[in-house]
């Protein structure tokens, strides 16, 4: 990993973060994060990181520095990587209208890739929200790790509020992969919501991408066509400030020209109060079903969870 670079992130990310926030409200923090998934091919992933914030304002509104330690497996196949990422959020918790970024530097085996995952989000008419997006990284199976596969996917996303019940969600998209394959990304959400009160919503959504190439080698899941649709059921409840939520589906995806095949999804997540400046402290959990290398069956999970204590 270059040195220079890292001694770069650390300086930007201390001098963004102590002139981002009124020095009335100017305190720090330390975190840590873990991460653990497993899927029904073997393909196991452990990522620890500790989190250093010079401005720790709030959980919607911070800067600093986050170094990750991945660790990947799959039967008698390991590898290891080290990240190290400027951390920057300002984002207004009402409206998430705001700005995330995280940017750094990922190196694994003999490979050393400039990362990022940044989204900006603004209001640009009534009940109407734009947001840009972009994420940059690793293409996480052993193949394309041993070959060093990347990619890069951006784009835009558009919320309008049709009324008091119903909003649509419109997203395109393009991602880069670094072995000259291209995939167009549609995503379309139809979200009704009953009562504001009840924090149910019901949910259709529709996904759909092609790829440019059908020949990756091997290195990734790859049809030349996919689309799912699928109907889900949303629940979100604040206690004490506490968020919890809930998103469970299930739907039907086809693989190229394979018949009709079902997806599932079981998404939970818990927060803390966002703006409680002593912690913070956010959960998922993720359970999904859908295509993969060995057919229509593919299982993956998720477990995430980020802590952050004010100094």
């Amino acid at each position: 990993m270059n040195s220079r670079l890292i001694h770069a992130l650390a300086w930007l990310a201390l001098s963004t973060a102590s002139t981002s926030a009124p020095a009335a409200e100017y305190i720090q923090g330390v975190g840590a994060l873990a991460d653990f998934s497993a899927d029904s091919e073997s393909f196991n992933i452990r990522r620890m990181g500790v989190v250093l914030l010079p401005n720790f304002t709030h959980a919607d509104f911070l800067g600093g520095i986050k170094y990750t330690d991945h660790h990947y497996e799959q039967n008698s196949w390991s590898r290891d990587g080290r990240q190290i990422s400027l951390l920057y959020r300002q984002i207004e918790t009402a409206t998430a209208n705001g700005m995330q970024l995280e940017a750094g530097v990922f190196s694994q085996g003999q490979f050393d890739l400039l990362t990022a995952d940044a989204n900006y989000r603004t209001p640009v008419a009534e009940g109407t929200g734009l947001e840009l997006f972009v994420n940059r990284d690793w293409v996480e199976t052993a193949a394309a790790l041993d070959k060093g596969v990347n990619f890069t996917f951006g784009g835009i996303a558009l919320d309008q509020v049709l009324n008091r019940h119903f909003t649509l969600v419109g997203v395109a998209g393009l991602q880069n992969f670094s072995d000259d394959n291209f995939r167009n990304h549609g995503r379309v959400k139809l979200i009704y919501q009953p009562d504001p009160d009840l924090g149910l919503t019901l949910q259709l959504r529709y996904r759909a991408y092609t790829s440019s190439s059908s020949n990756v080698g091997g290195a990734y899941f790859n049809p030349n066509q996919y689309e799912e649709t699928m109907l889900a059921l949303g629940w979100r409840q604040r206690v004490n400030g506490w968020m919890a939520n809930m998103t469970a589906g299930a739907g039907q995806q086809k693989v190229a020209s394979d018949p009709d095949t079902p997806t599932l999804l079981l998404e939970l997540g818990l927060q803390s109060p966002v703006k409680n400046r002593s912690y913070s402290f956010r959960l998922r959990a993720i359970v999904n079903q859908s295509a993969s290398f060995n057919g229509p069956d593919y299982r993956y999970n998720l477990l995430h969870g980020e802590w952050i204590l004010a100094l």
